[in-house]
């Protein structure tokens, strides 16, 4: 049974990203579709981003997540910005 369209599972998995110890992630966006849960946002790193992944599939494995989390960019650009 996909439990994605159940308003208490966006709310656990967006307790789950906020609380947990190692990620305490406040940027995300959930939103329910049809099946699915999209979470949409950005992090630091694309390991971020695959813990995120790995910890919401771990404890909610019957639930459709769909990830579209970007990764912002954190070095400085090393072209100068013609203006």
């Amino acid at each position: 049974m996909n439990r994605a369209g159940d308003p208490y599972v966006e709310a656990a998995v967006q307790r789950l990203l906020t609380e947990h110890p190692d990620l305490s992630e406040q940027g995300l966006i959930l939103r329910r579709g049809e099946g699915i849960l999209l979470v949409q946002g950005e992090v630091e790193s694309a390991h971020r981003r695959e813990e995120i992944q790995r910890l919401i599939r771990e404890n909610f494995p019957d639930v459709h997540i769909e990830c579209d989390i970007g990764v912002t960019r954190t070095q400085a650009p090393v072209e100068v910005e013609e203006l």
